[in-house]
């Protein structure tokens, strides 16, 4: 399963690229091997934010964490 460490290294990869443009992203769950995160920062509220969470967050952390399911940005 997950630890902490493995989820946190993985949102650490994402969290570099996003800091770049203001934004951030917080981890809201794992459930059913679903990891649950919330995008902040200039991040949310961007039109473009719906690509860059399939494109490059869920890609990026699920490269780290092959074996979830998918991500989904609440």
């Amino acid at each position: 399963m997950y630890n902490k460490e493995a989820i946190d290294k993985a949102i650490e990869k994402v969290r570099e690229g996003l800091k770049t443009e203001g934004g951030d992203i917080e981890v809201i769950e794992l459930k059913d091997d679903v990891l649950y995160v919330r995008l902040i920062g200039s991040c949310k509220g961007c039109p473009m934010s719906s690509m860059t969470m399939k494109n490059w967050v869920e890609k990026t952390i699920l490269t780290e964490l092959p074996s979830l399911k998918t991500v989904k940005a609440v």
